[in-house]
């Protein structure tokens, strides 16, 4: 068998991830024929198939399943080697692989970003918005550095580290601005318009209504805070959404904003890291960082 070399490691995880020779060759910033070529090489030294080739798909063969496992713990650790040299010699700074949640980026990122750039003038920031279920994938591969996300993850591997706690708001249309405020016990039986399946921020809206189970009554399901607020602004149903959003979800919008009394629901937003990372020493400098922002961020929002 010849050598595998880490070019074709990283070609296998691309095509294995994309299921198509040319969307992995652009991935990896080469073309078709020297990745496939590669791939081609690769397997002829192995003495067997990792893939098989469909007229429109590729897939893993059962030993390419378990050679991309392997693969991916290599490639994890080489990455993780650069690390080492990377915080050796540049300290905090230099890349930044930062996933965030979708109910958090649009309101923290862009005061994070601009505090990141002042405090470490040579950081090379590359940001990632997806769910959580997707950024703990890609932290556990190496694929990010950290990520932003609500807490608690309870991931073995990972990190997590409590930055700030803030609370649920009710939005509902304006015609509706003088009713009392209802207790979150009481919103099942409202119209209550929620993020579709896969963000955390709906699990956390229904475990406010005591809906573990997920029904309701009624309702809509969006892809952004933002239709669920237009949704209501339009006279349709009610939703949650986090404090940080609401200076800019509700700018312009015909809807009320209502506090809960008493113990108001909240989320806890933190930041996580793989336990093994090189640069954990730097992250929870960093984190530090992303919290003073958020206080920054919370305090521009009350002054306006």
């Amino acid at each position: 068998m010849n050598n595998i070399t880490l070019k074709q490691l990283r070609y296998v995880d691309a095509l294995a991830r994309h299921g198509h020779f040319g969307q992995a060759a652009e991935v990896c910033a080469v073309t078709q024929p020297a990745l496939s070529m590669q791939i081609k090489e690769l397997e002829e030294g192995l003495g067997a198939r990792l893939f098989e080739r469909g007229a429109r798909q590729v897939r893993l063969t059962g030993l390419g399943e378990e050679f991309v496992a392997r693969a991916r713990d290599i490639l994890r650790a080489v990455d993780e080697l650069s690390d080492v040299v990377r915080t050796r010699r540049d300290g905090p700074g230099g890349r930044l692989r930062l996933g965030v949640i979708p109910t958090i980026a649009p309101y923290l990122l862009p005061r994070l970003i601009r505090d990141l750039a002042a405090r470490y003038p040579g950081v090379d920031l590359q940001v990632r918005e997806t769910q959580t279920e997707r950024l703990i994938a890609e932290l556990t591969e190496g694929r990010l550095d950290t990520a932003l996300v609500a807490l608690p993850v309870s991931e073995p591997s990972l990190d997590e580290v409590a930055l700030f706690s803030e609370g649920f708001v009710l939005v509902r249309s304006e015609t509706e601005a003088d009713r009392p405020v209802p207790s979150p016990e009481a919103l099942p039986d409202m119209q209550l318009l929620l993020l579709e399946e896969g963000h955390c921020f709906r699990d956390q809206a229904l475990e406010v209504c005591g809906l573990r189970g997920g029904a309701r009554r009624g309702g809509f399901d969006g892809s952004s805070l933002s239709t669920l607020v237009q949704m209501v602004g339009a006279g349709i149903g009610v939703t949650l959404i986090p404090e940080m959003a609401v200076a800019v979800e509700t700018r312009g919008a015909p809807v009320a904003i209502q506090r809960f009394e008493g113990a108001r629901p909240a989320r806890t937003v933190g930041m996580i890291w793989r336990r093994t990372s090189p640069l954990a020493g730097d992250l929870r400098e960093l984190a530090e960082v992303v919290r003073q922002s958020a206080e920054a961020m919370y305090d521009a929002a009350r002054a306006g």
